[in-house]
């Protein structure tokens, strides 16, 4: 015998009228833009890796018995870095395989460019940047395979073998050559090394460390789409259930329904996402925008988020309905609403000393980081709705208007409830104090007027300045040339020629150029060179956190205008005996933001105080200080987050007006 669920399903569907589809399309929006979401934070996760392993191919893989040698070299136009491989085929050897991006091993003299490089070597003039490059008729393209971004300054030049810029003169020299990650030289057989560049090393850890703190109000905002219209669908089942029908028939029946608006909403959202990907792509992070294809999650993950969404739901959808299946006379007679307990705060409480304990006992690993923040948002979660509870409760007793006593009533019969409408903004309050009050700075070095090339000698260092004298002159640079061994320069103890050069950027782009080939296999470099590891670690950083910030108040923004909706449609009954007693509609409106205000104003000040607090213990490890200008942006972020999640609310009163339009006919 077949099961009549799914019939009953869908009849009851069917039968639950406007209002009903009203909550089918709200939780299916919801579904929708938490698949969105999940699938963007995917593909950033993945992207970023991705992105990071198109550039190992360029610090060479040693190998002792290998066929070429390759260099790399790193200089800077402006302050946007110069990517410089320099390639030479070793004499009777076999055959080396062709570098990503290109489609042959380049013979001596070919110059291949990136798109970028090559816009660029058209529209500067060629003493601050074409010159560093052989003479060639014409230059070749590096394809997108060789790239990792499509704004990426990449050259890939073609050496023979006795050319001194590869001989063993080009190991790299000084401090910031051996350390610095953005100079090497080794004979290599082949494009497999595993070394990313310096600038794309940070991309991967600062997107899971995002991904990681977004995600939970995300996923969070899923689930609460399972919950919405949770009042009418258990008035329904507990109809059913007084009539015969089982609770494994009540909790199947939830499950199937809310499954199917689930899938139908996050299936949307997986639409969304494909449709999106070239805007996507555009974004950028790091050192510029996207492929396309770096962003592309694949088919497996595509649907894998979305049974997750739907499954999410139908789980959430069926955990409210404990009460119905063990008092379904109580829930359709709207008796004993359910009140929180103690032992949320004594969970809380347990959550927050062991992370005070795990935290000051020692620097806890990535995996135990990641295990205290989802602890963390786990025991918020639970500990929300008590505090809205005993809020509610507080403000009932001290009330002196009638707005504000029905809002604390409201507050104290459903925190559940009210705490989904707020949680949102609530949980993006912790992201907010950690990223903008949180800014870690890492001194650099500021030599802004300085060109280094390193010597290996003091005698060649000396032989080189009187060169660079002649080179600048010739370039029309304005520049006094020293040689030093001092600590206060941007050699930085290592011997070399340095030049101070007057007259601005430009001046120093032409100085760099005419000092390509001062010293053979040596580029010259400024400070953002020395700088460029620490540039690249706090640039991710400000990227990220504005990047957590913008995803973490749209879901909350999000959140707080489906679920104010969603309740105007659970409590259309309480609305409309409330306007059968004669309580003005503004009262009733009034009444659903101070509903919003109280518990916003008291939870999301404490999470942005934890994220401050989880802020300053960052900065301690890195010896820094809290960001003053933070507090600025700080502020700024709650304001707007909150008219945000103000306007979505508001975005409802229309509905509120329609559902207590015929304030009789609602309450039978």
């Amino acid at each position: 015998m077949s099961s009549p669920v799914p019939q009953l399903t869908w009849f009851l569907a069917r039968r639950s009228g406007r209002r009903g589809l009203h909550s089918q399309l709200l939780a299916a929006g919801a579904a929708a833009v938490g698949a969105l979401i999940l699938l963007v934070l995917t593909a950033a996760c993945f992207g970023s890796g991705t992105r990071a392993h198109d550039t190992a191919w360029r610090t060479p893989a040693p190998d002792r018995h290998g066929t070429a040698v390759q260099t790399l070299g790193t200089s800077y136009l402006g302050d946007r870095p110069v990517t410089v491989v320099s390639l030479a085929q070793l004499p009777g050897r076999k055959a080396t395989p062709a570098p990503p991006g290109l489609t042959e091993f380049p013979e001596p003299g070919q110059v291949y460019v990136s798109p970028a490089l090559a816009d660029l070597l058209h529209r500067t003039p060629a003493k601050q940047l074409a010159d560093r490059f052989p003479k060639v008729s014409s230059y070749g393209a590096i394809g997108d395979a060789g790239l990792a971004a499509p704004q990426e300054l990449v050259a890939v030049v073609g050496k023979a073998a006795s050319d001194p810029t590869v001989s063993s003169a080009a190991e790299p020299l000084g401090l910031f050559g051996q350390f610095g990650g953005l100079t090497a030289r080794s004979v290599i057989s082949g494009f497999d090394g595993t070394d990313v560049s310096v600038f794309t090393s940070a991309d991967k850890p600062a997107v899971s460390v995002g991904v990681a703190i977004v995600a939970v109000p995300v996923v969070v905002l899923a689930a609460a789409a399972g919950r919405l219209g949770a009042a009418r669908r258990e008035q329904r089942l507990a109809a059913l259930r007084l009539a015969g029908a089982t609770p494994r028939q009540i909790l199947a029946m939830t499950g199937l329904e809310s499954a199917v608006v689930g899938a139908a909403g996050a299936l949307t959202g997986a639409l969304a996402y494909c449709l999106l990907l070239p805007a996507l792509a555009k974004i950028p992070f790091g050192i510029g925008s996207w492929y396309t294809d770096q962003l592309w999650v694949g088919l497996p993950w595509l649907l894998a988020v979305t049974v997750f969404v739907a499954g999410l739901i139908a789980v959430s959808a069926m955990l409210t309905l404990r009460q119905v299946a063990v008092s379904p006379l109580g829930v359709a007679q709207q008796a004993n609403p359910r009140r929180t307990r103690l032992i949320r705060l004594v969970l809380f409480a347990a959550v927050l000393l062991y992370n005070y304990v795990t935290a000051s006992s020692g620097s806890p690993g990535p995996r135990e980081q990641l295990a205290m923040l989802l602890m963390f948002y786990g025991a918020f979660w639970l500990l929300g709705p008590w505090v809205v509870d005993r809020l509610g409760r507080i403000t009932a007793h001290f009330a002196r208007r009638p707005a504000t006593l029905l809002a604390a009533r409201r507050l104290s019969d459903d925190p559940r409830g009210s705490w989904r409408t707020v949680s949102g903004l609530v949980l993006a309050g912790f992201v907010a104090g950690f990223f903008t009050v949180g800014n870690v700075g890492i001194e650099d070095y500021h030599y802004p007027d300085q060109v280094a090339v390193p010597t290996t000698s003091a005698a060649t260092a000396r032989t080189a300045a009187s060169e660079a004298r002649s080179l600048l002159d010739a370039a029309g640079v304005k520049a006094t040339v020293t040689t030093s061994k001092g600590d206060d320069d941007l050699l930085s103890s290592s011997t070399g020629v340095l030049v101070h050069v007057s007259g601005g950027t430009e001046q120093l782009d032409t100085a760099v150029t005419a000092l390509s080939n001062l010293v053979p296999g040596q580029l010259p470099y400024t400070q953002n060179y020395a700088n460029a590891e620490n540039d690249a670690f706090t640039g991710r950083l400000g990227e990220l956190g504005t990047a957590a910030l913008a995803v973490s108040f749209l879901v909350a923004t999000a959140s707080a205008g489906l679920t104010a909706a969603a309740n105007v449609l659970d409590r259309r009954r309480v609305y409309a005996l409330l306007r059968l007693a004669g309580t003005p509609l503004k009262l009733l409106d009034r009444a659903r933001f101070r509903e919003t205000v109280l518990p916003l104003v008291v939870l999301a000040g404490g999470t942005t105080a934890a994220g401050i607090y989880a802020a300053f213990q960052v900065n301690k490890m890195f010896d820094s200080t809290i960001s003053t200008s933070g507090a600025v942006t700080l502020a700024v972020c709650i304001t707007v987050g909150a008219l945000a999640m103000f306007a979505a609310i508001g975005a409802s009163r229309p509905l509120l007006r329609a559902v207590t339009e015929n304030a009789a006919q609602t309450a039978d």
